[in-house]
């Protein structure tokens, strides 16, 4: 569909028309969902290009590309340009839209994340707290849009080390999400269950294995009913749980001994 859009917009408008390059910069989209990352990367750059001389290097929507090209190199392991694109959007932003604007902080909270990924934790702190205040206060704070800000928190916490800390962003996000979606919808809903997984985890490296099973076994059943009982995420997790029933079982076993020996 956007490709015929494309060609239709080319031939009505240019190839240059700001409505042409919105199509390309779309398409560069659809290209990355499919993992096509060098299609996408193409589609980026000319949309960038394009707007670059139409509209000008600091305009929004020459920044978006910019901010979408930076998700495209985080995707391709280029962390170096990524980093590059993140920060020309970040500043870009701040002067065209202001640093609370929503989009603004969609930068910000990839920027977190690219840090995280370099491993400069106390810088994706940062960044991860800005995104997450500046949404509760552009978007009020029960918006689901800051919750992937709060899981990440999450993540970057657990791997801190910063164990309660990691747990009271995971609660939060899985309360966010049963509050905005309702019970039902949450157990089918993939960032939902994704932070069950992730509590698990936490609740598992913590010795609290009745309720890492039991976050396990909620995530597995969602992820069973959403992909299929085959997928990579339910093989993950049948084998959590089936670690946690061997170690209950040696503990089980472990304390029978020991109250024969006594």
């Amino acid at each position: 569909m956007s490709q015929w859009a494309l060609q239709g917009y080319e031939k009505a408008l240019g190839p240059d028309h700001t409505s042409t390059l919105d199509t390309v910069n779309n398409l560069g989209f659809l290209y990355r969902s499919q993992s096509k990352l060098d299609e996408a990367e193409k589609m980026y750059q000319r949309a960038l290009q394009g707007k670059e001389k139409a509209l000008g290097p600091g305009h929004a929507s020459t920044l978006d590309t910019v901010h979408n090209l930076g998700n495209l190199y985080m995707n391709q392991g280029k962390l170096d340009k990524a980093e590059k694109m993140y920060q020309r959007a970040l500043q870009g932003k701040e002067k065209a839209l202001g640093p609370g604007h929503t989009s603004t902080l969609d930068t910000v909270h990839n920027l977190g994340a690219l840090y995280a990924t370099q491993g400069k934790l106390d810088e994706a702190e940062k960044m991860y707290q800005r995104a997450l205040q500046g949404k509760e206060k552009a978007l009020g704070p029960d918006h689901l849009s800051k919750l992937d800000t709060v899981y990440n928190l999450g993540l970057l916490y657990a791997n801190q080390g910063k164990l309660d800390d990691a747990e009271k962003m995971y609660q939060r996000v899985l309360q966010g999400y049963e509050k905005a979606l309702g019970l039902e919808n949450v157990a089918r809903y993939r960032p939902a269950l994704s932070t069950m997984r992730s509590l698990g985890n936490l609740f598992a490296t913590q010795g609290r294995l009745d309720e890492a099973k039991e976050m396990y076994s909620r995530a597995c059943t969602g992820f069973r009913a959403v992909l299929g009982p085959s997928c990579n995420q339910c093989q993950y997790l049948q084998q959590r749980i089936a670690a946690i029933l061997r170690s209950t079982q040696a503990l089980v076993i472990a304390e029978a001994h020991g109250r024969e020996q006594s």
